[in-house]
């Protein structure tokens, strides 16, 4: 495959459903991660120090409000992932996306992404999240829209809102996706939320679990996410 066409797919399968079906399929020029399984004090560990854990059941599609307001320019809130690779932390930007953060921020609040699952994992590009459905359907039942300016990059460590590919250039429900390559080369169509201020690292092991069919190799949950101001 040329460089030219792995980016089309890979640009037609980032376009993915934050509220309606889409198919999710795709591809890419990636390999499976394996991993061997260590039972210490009856909990699972697998090599790559990521707890062993039970895929969640799904949670319902849509059914939440959209935030009364937007980000203030002086507001720079930190989303805490915890998940069963570890922890990370993403910083807000209010001037790249204020009325999408204000979203996140509600929803992480809301418990919205407690007990998720990363459904898409493509290594070498992007770690994907948010649905609640853990489909790559699934959304809050409402959008937001922060257009990113013309010179956005989407490198190592952004964290942008995932869309369809007939939704405007920033639109957004809830999935969101944090970019693993150094520069993925994405056009500015997503809206850009922040960026990982700290456990890159988790990001970074996170990301290496995924195979050829962007599936998780491993059950990767997103186990609670907390917002610090």
């Amino acid at each position: 495959m040329t460089a030219r066409a792995l980016l089309v797919v890979l640009l037609l399968a980032l376009c993915t459903a934050c509220g309606g079906s889409t198919d999710e399929s795709g591809g890419s020029d990636t390999t499976t991660t394996t991993s061997t399984t260590t039972t210490t004090g009856g909990s699972s560990v697998s090599s790559n120090d990521c707890e062993q854990v039970d895929q969640p059941d799904a949670k319902p599609d849509g059914g939440q409000k959209p935030p009364d307001g937007q980000l203030g320019p002086n507001e720079h809130p930190k989303l805490v992932f915890d998940t069963n690779c570890g922890s990370f932390t993403v910083t807000l930007d209010p001037k790249s996306a204020p009325k999408t953060g204000a979203s996140l921020v509600k929803l992480a609040r809301n418990g919205f992404f407690d007990d998720t699952i990363f459904h898409r994992i493509v290594p070498g590009f992007v770690i994907q999240g948010g649905d609640p459905t853990g489909t790559g359907t699934g959304g809050p039942g409402y959008k937001t829209v922060d257009k990113p300016p013309a010179e956005s990059k989407y490198t190592h460590g952004v964290v942008a809102m995932a869309k369809t590919g007939a939704e405007a250039p920033g639109t957004s429900g809830s999935q969101f996706f944090v970019v693993t390559g150094t520069d993925v080369g994405l056009p500015p169509d997503y809206a850009i939320v922040g960026k990982v201020t700290d456990g890159l690292d988790v990001v970074d092991k996170i990301g290496s679990l995924g195979d050829a069919s962007e599936q998780p190799t491993q059950t990767i949950v997103i186990k609670k996410v907390t917002v610090e101001e």
